[in-house]
């Protein structure tokens, strides 16, 4: 049997076409992961490219279509655990749709705040999600006018055209600190965070202690987000020096910080939670892990991405459209660092 000599061409867009019984421009609509094909023609298309071994042409396509199915996503810190959830909920819808992602990582560069707008846009990224707080949004202003942009989990800036997807963290302070108060709490202390996000947190702690608990029984002790920021606010707030004054619950910004808590109240022989209760907030991986079991404010992180990569699909179709405000709800999860207190440290209430 003689063998040809000719070489095998590879597939096509028309061979796909043929095979899965479509237009070629109905190929192209799933290549670039338009939302407008039924579920059934898209699995048709994807079946026939599978079954052919096509393999479509990135940079003609962009030509094309004038796109690279690309999305820029600016996080604040990528060491932070919550946004790992909150990245894998953006991810899976964005992935459906044919977009990849390209992340930036505002901590290794301090001007990413000032400059990732004209990175992202040299790039020609196809719309952009800002996750977190960043240190600087003065750029943000200026690649919302080009670019479709969502911002995830935060609060501002609040632009004309550029969609905001957040928990709804003041009402998830107040949570935590109604379950705190619940048990029989009276003096209770909140390890601040920073950025708007940190400020309805305080809010909602601070609403609740008015509400429900003597205004003298909230103390407010700022830390940084970070672990080290919580253990420095504990071991304030627990000095041995404090006497009769020292909290018997804390809740904390974050999960991070909270587990910086922990470090200072065994540091200073205080078991968790018979002499300190502990709330955290982001329900991270961290505060599930056996030895910690941490309590902590689930604030539906994966949903959050979700709901922002919805948005930014969304956007691509209709970049006028006003922006809109979505508010996720929190919910606490009851874990092991909460307790009433012991009757030696627990104060009547009035």
């Amino acid at each position: 049997m003689e063998r040809s000599n000719e070489p095998v061409r590879p597939p096509t867009i028309r061979g796909v076409a043929e095979r899965a019984g479509v237009s070629k421009s109905l190929v192209s609509l799933v290549l670039q992961g338009s939302p407008r094909v039924s579920d059934a023609k898209r699995q048709a298309v994807l079946e026939a490219i599978e079954e052919l071994g096509y393999r479509p042409n990135a940079a003609a396509r962009s030509l094309v279509a004038r796109r690279t199915h690309t999305v820029g996503v600016l996080l604040n810190d990528m060491r932070n655990p919550w946004f790992v959830e909150v990245l894998d909920g953006l991810n899976s819808l964005l992935h459906a749709h044919g977009l990849r992602m390209l992340m930036a990582d505002g901590r290794l560069d301090r001007r990413a705040g000032q400059d990732f707008a004209r990175t992202f846009q040299e790039l020609r990224v196809d719309g952009i999600v800002v996750v977190g707080t960043l240190p600087d949004t003065a750029g943000l202003a200026e690649v919302a006018e080009r670019l479709p942009t969502v911002i995830a989990g935060n609060h501002e800036p609040r632009l004309p055209r550029v969609d905001i997807v957040a928990n709804d963290d003041e009402r998830g302070a107040r949570l935590a600190t109604e379950h705190l108060i619940g048990l029989g709490h009276r003096r209770i202390a909140h390890i601040a965070g920073q950025g708007l996000v940190g400020e309805l947190r305080r809010r909602g702690f601070e609403a609740a202690i008015r509400a429900h608990g003597p205004a003298e029984g909230g103390v407010v002790e700022l830390g940084d987000g970070t672990e080290e920021g919580g253990y420095r606010a504990a071991v304030r707030l627990l000095n041995p020096a404090r006497g009769a004054e020292r909290p018997t619950a804390v809740f904390a910004f974050n999960d991070i910080s909270c587990i910086g808590a922990l470090s200072a109240a065994e540091e200073l022989g205080l078991a968790v939670p018979a002499d300190l209760s502990l709330v955290g907030y982001d329900n991270t991986y961290l505060s599930r892990i056996r030895h910690l079991w941490l309590n902590s404010v689930n604030n539906a992180s994966h949903e959050v991405g979700r709901r922002a990569a919805r948005c930014l699909l969304d956007r691509m179709e209709r970049p006028e459209a006003p922006g809109e405000r979505q508010l996720v709800a929190p919910a606490l999860e009851i874990r092991g660092s909460t307790a009433p207190p012991t009757p030696a440290r627990a104060e009547h209430p009035a």
